[in-house]
């Protein structure tokens, strides 16, 4: 048995702070301790009730200075889509037509995809982010790499290949029944192993014939414990599109529970362009919401409405969404939210920022029993913030009087400089 006791300042959320308030949902050390034992949580609380019971043989880490949190919870990514990052002026449609899936086409190079896949990780872990839904392109081989990557560094990533094979280039386009296939044999070689899971990946609706999304939808209820990972309501072209495929249906969300692809494991990208009875719809049924104002903001596909998938009770969880994206951090990404919900006529409150970065996101992505947090028998993954990152967050830091308004500073002027150190499972795998 392994024993590690962490010594610094030490935060993390029990619950949603709109639900029961911040007083019950959060905790705060100021002198706290973290006491691990062989890479899982056993203790959280003042240094001076835990230190007197350590054992002889207990490893002290001293991080005394900084601010420990639970690693950062990434509900939407694309690791395909690293060196089109920043691509300049397009909205989506025409986005994905000019950089994307030029970029995925090259993943079919395994040894690309490996490349990719390694640097992919390490940037998450240098932002502080332990885990991850991910998307990869429609060659097998970049969940392979990707998986292989990320059971090697021993995190818990969930990811899937895209499905897609209808109004898409030839070289990113699969069929049907090869995506269903694919699907089975990635699941049978990495789902379950170590800390990895398979998500059913339909790249958005249009992307997919009716027999792919049948088959999709039955994969997922095959496997009780499957997540399914797509895009909806980004765009309003999109949206048009959508309408135009499925005159039918009553909206872009009915199209995917049609095919069976509605549940308490389904997670869905951005949803701008939607809301009221869609979200009482996916809230009946559990379903998730990734907020990426990072990207959404950069294409100019709109604002999210957080205030309004949370009236009807939708989970809600952060989502970087690089390429689109600009940043890997999630802090960056958190900046970028509060001026969303700005512009949409609330701000922001930093307990619900950091809730929606770390159990919020573990809550949409089903594993809030793992991680999130650092209740007892929870996974050790958590991040260490350097308080003097930069001159300038180092001068303000200094001038807080409570630590809501510091981690306001920290989501404002915080970004992958301010992790210090990232654990995984209690090992330190990030140093700055």
């Amino acid at each position: 048995m392994t024993v590690k006791a962490i010594k610094g300042a030490i935060f993390h959320l029990l619950d949603d702070p709109e639900t029961i308030g911040a007083d019950q949902a959060t905790q705060y050390f100021a002198d706290g301790m973290l006491i691990l034992e062989d890479g899982f949580v056993r203790a959280c609380g003042k240094r001076a009730d835990l230190e007197p019971g350590l054992g002889t043989g207990a490893e002290i880490v001293d991080h005394s200075g900084s601010l420990i949190m639970p690693g950062f919870i990434d509900t939407h990514i694309h690791f395909p889509q690293l060196d089109m990052i920043a691509s300049f002026g397009e909205k989506l449609l025409d986005w994905l037509e000019r950089y994307t899936f030029p970029e995925e086409a090259k993943f079919a190079d395994p040894a690309h995809a490996e490349e990719c896949a390694n640097f992919f990780l390490e940037e998450l872990l240098r932002n502080g982010t332990t885990s991850a839904l991910v998307y990869g392109t429609v060659h097998k081989e970049s969940i392979d790499a990707l998986f292989g990557a990320a059971y090697k560094r021993g995190m818990r990533i969930v990811a899937g290949k895209a499905l897609m094979d209808r109004n898409v280039p030839e070289a990113v386009r699969d069929t049907a029944e090869s995506g269903d296939l694919d699907s089975r044999e990635l699941i049978e070689k990495w789902h379950g192993k170590g800390r990895l899971g398979y998500a059913v990946t339909p790249r958005f609706a249009p992307a997919c014939s009716d027999d792919q999304l049948t088959r999709a939808g039955k994969l997922l209820a095959e496997i009780p414990d499957l997540l399914m990972h797509t895009h909806m309501a980004e765009n309003t072209s999109e949206m048009d599109w959508v309408k135009t495929l499925y005159p039918d249906a009553k909206d872009y969300l009915d199209v995917y529970a049609k095919f069976g692809l509605l549940t308490d494991r389904s997670v869905f990208a951005h949803c701008i362009h939607t809301g009221g009875e869609v979200f009482q719809r996916m809230a009946e049924h559990g379903a998730a919401v990734s907020h990426c104002p990072t990207s959404n903001l950069f294409l100019g596909s709109g604002l999210f409405n957080l205030r309004e998938a949370e009236k009807y009770g939708v989970k809600v969880g952060l989502g970087t969404d690089v390429g689109a994206g600009t940043s890997f951090s999630m802090l960056q990404t958190l900046n970028e939210a509060y001026k969303v919900s700005h512009l949409k006529g609330h701000a922001l409150d930093p307990y619900k920022s950091f809730f929606l970065a770390t159990l919020g996101g573990a809550r949409a992505l089903n594993m809030a029993d793992k991680v999130g947090n650092f209740e007892d028998g929870k996974e050790a993954d958590f991040i260490v913030l350097d308080m003097a990152a930069t001159p300038l967050l180092k001068r303000r830091l200094k001038t807080c009087t409570s630590i809501d308004e510091t981690l306001f500073v920290l989501s404002m002027l915080g970004d992958d400089r301010t992790i210090s150190h990232t654990y995984i499972a209690g090992e330190c795998r990030y140093s700055k």
